[in-house]
């Protein structure tokens, strides 16, 4: 087996493998199998995954397969994720960032093998690199164009699949995961309640579902973005991009000072995100505020969720032994698939 320029693992004919392609569904007729077209990469013949029902064909682009538009609501995040690439990257920043925030939130085993994950919602790939590690079979997609920096950071890696896709069309046979994981997702998507049932029926009965949100509290909702984002999210993003690259510099001493003399509730009065509390040297403290300001401004959608609300979409949607709590990013939730 080797690994191909589609992001998916493919045998030495350029086919991709059988135990992988089955797993995959046609988006447009709803379930008909999906056939490897044009797989000769030696000889620059342009790659397809093609329909055996209805004939729909989805193209291999840039390394990875297309199941939806270049163009859609998640153009910020495609923008954001390929301008920093490798930002928050545990083997970027050399600390464990990443790994503790995925490991404290699923509760999982760092071993993971012959077990199948699905990552929706990947960005450029901080946690798919610590998913990796874990010996599963990991397939990850994203709506946007993050895809492309996912496939650069951790595509030379043959247990994991990449793919473009849509979180509430995804182009896999239900029930087929022994875990699915959507962390900083699920908020910024047009129907979070509806990405939320589309994931979980990924999940194979005794599998596991984890999601963590953005917690609809008051605290929260006093927060400079939500007084803001009615202007940004309208800017284009080029231009929005160049405004915060200019502030953060000039703010994030300030924030951090703040964080320093009152706390984390310090570091919220300033319009910009920093994070000094993670030990960050100064460098790439200004690169994550910079990326994570961008984050908060420009996404089209912004849907934070009560405890309530999130213990009420596992329950409706047949999931036990449920914990749901506020975590580090909001409202954290896990359950196994009855």
């Amino acid at each position: 087996m080797k690994f191909s320029a589609t992001g998916c693992a493919w045998d030495s004919g350029g086919m991709v493998s059988e135990g992988r392609l089955e797993l995959f569904r046609c988006v447009r007729c709803g379930n008909g199998a999906l056939r490897q077209n044009g797989s000769s990469f030696d000889n620059g013949t342009e790659a397809s995954l093609e329909c055996t029902t209805c004939g729909a064909s989805y193209p291999d682009c840039r390394g990875v397969p297309r199941f939806v538009p270049a163009d859609n609501y998640a153009g910020s995040f495609g923008f954001q994720w390929n301008k920093h690439r490798q930002t928050q990257l545990d083997s970027h920043t050399g600390l464990p960032i990443s790994r503790n925030r995925l490991f404290e939130v699923t509760q999982w085993s760092p071993r993971l093998d012959g077990q199948r994950v699905l990552e929706a919602g990947s960005g450029a790939g901080r946690f798919t690199e610590m998913l990796v590690t874990t010996g599963a079979q990991v397939y990850s997609f994203d709506y946007s164009s993050a895809v492309d920096a996912n496939y650069a950071n951790n595509g030379q890696n043959e247990n994991l699949c990449l793919f473009q896709g849509d979180i509430f069309n995804i182009p896999l046979r239900e029930a087929s995961f022994d875990k699915v994981l959507c962390l900083g997702v699920i908020q910024h998507t047009p129907d979070p309640q509806a990405a939320f049932a589309s994931l979980a029926r990924q999940v194979r009965p005794g599998g596991e579902l984890v999601i963590d949100v953005y917690a609809k509290r008051l605290l929260s909702l006093l927060h400079w973005k939500y007084v803001l984002r009615p202007l940004t999210r309208r800017m284009g993003k080029e231009r929005l991009y160049r405004i915060i690259c200019k502030a953060v510099p000039l703010l994030l001493p300030i924030a951090a000072g703040l964080r320093r003399t009152i706390g984390p509730a310090g570091a919220r009065l300033m319009p910009i995100l920093e994070y000094s509390n993670l030990k960050l040297p100064p460098e790439l403290n200004e690169e994550w505020a910079i990326l994570d300001t961008f984050d908060m401004y420009s996404p089209a959608h912004d849907h934070p969720q009560s405890l309530a609300t999130v213990r009420h979409w596992f329950k409706s949607a047949g999931f036990s032994g449920m914990e749901v709590r506020y975590g580090q990013n909001g409202v954290v939730g896990r359950g196994t698939k009855s």
